[in-house]
């Protein structure tokens, strides 16, 4: 898929992705204008197991731990997610973490979407050479969606949840 994507977008095309409602879905800077929408995102009572229960935590830790980059995940004109990535220097690999959509969202295809707009963006960074994440083994769709977007099983473990890497 991203050899396809980087054929696109080299011959000047542009790619854009979308949910199942046919909505826009970008990935945008985390601003004065919309902080206040992502810190209010809140996964589904069920996500709340393996994700913080409102998206303030994230920006929290993107601000005061100096590593992770949070963004807005934007659904048309609707702020309805959050998703930060960070780059490991040491291990050299490019991170994504603290992916959530908030529970009316989710079902729509709003995470598949923001997911292959930020492996987009990061793969097009000239020092990526591999993007990694980790999620809990229970958490039974995040499993699936990321492997459906490539990403594989490492057998490494950060705390209790697995790490899946994928090669761009």
């Amino acid at each position: 898929m991203l050899g396809l994507i980087r054929t696109f977008e080299r011959a000047g095309g542009s790619v854009d992705f979308r949910d199942r409602q046919h909505r826009c879905v970008v990935l945008d800077e985390v601003t004065d204008e919309n902080w206040r929408a992502v810190a209010d995102v809140a996964p589904a009572d069920d996500q709340r197991r393996f994700v913080a229960a409102l998206g303030a935590r994230y920006l929290l830790l993107s601000l005061r731990g100096g590593v992770w980059n949070s963004l807005a995940i934007r659904a048309g004109d609707a702020v309805v997610g959050h998703v930060m990535w960070a780059y490991d220097e040491e291990g050299g690999a490019h991170w994504i973490g603290g992916m959530i959509v908030d529970a009316a969202e989710q079902g729509r295809g709003v995470g598949r979407a923001a997911m292959r707009v930020l492996i987009r963006r990061l793969a097009a960074l000239p020092a990526c050479r591999e993007i990694r994440l980790s999620y809990h083994p229970d958490n039974a769709p995040a499993a699936r969606l990321y492997a459906e977007l490539g990403f594989v099983p490492t057998g490494e473990f950060e705390g209790d949840e697995a790490v899946a890497a994928l090669a761009v």
